[in-house]
């Protein structure tokens, strides 16, 4: 059997809750105890309770934030690929399969959330000219 890890991380939206993982006691089960919230968005950690953390603790805490700030960033990008992918298979259901009614439906609402995303990118990037 697998060794456990000496610590679990409960991925919450914004962080996680830390706990140690015990399996050394008597009836040989597992036990978490929660150590501490980290916060990914705001770079907090946060012990639980009247919990001191040790700065062995600090180190798996500060380590396991930079890897899923990390891990959150490519996913983000991610998520603006599989976007560009969707307006595209968007755009070619509108010329090729829409029906006027399902055209209705969406339009007013694309075309805004077009013109917002439009507003943003240009205004971004003159930004970036300016800067540059």
């Amino acid at each position: 059997m697998a060794e456990l890890p000496e610590f679990y991380f409960r991925v919450k939206e914004n962080g996680a809750a830390v706990y140690r993982v015990d399996t050394e006691n008597r009836q040989r089960r597992i036990e978490m105890t929660e150590i501490a919230m980290v916060n990914v968005k705001n770079d907090k950690i946060k012990p639980h309770g009247s919990h001191v953390l040790t700065p062995d603790e600090l180190k798996v805490i500060d380590d396991w934030k930079t890897e899923r700030q990390t891990t959150l960033a490519a996913r983000e990008l991610d998520d603006i690929d599989r976007a560009i992918d969707h307006l595209n298979l968007t755009t070619q259901w509108a010329q090729s399969r829409a029906t006027d009614d399902a055209l209705e439906e969406v339009t007013d609402r694309l075309l805004l959330a077009m013109h917002d995303l439009r507003s943003v990118l240009v205004r971004k990037k003159a930004d970036r000219l300016m800067k540059g």
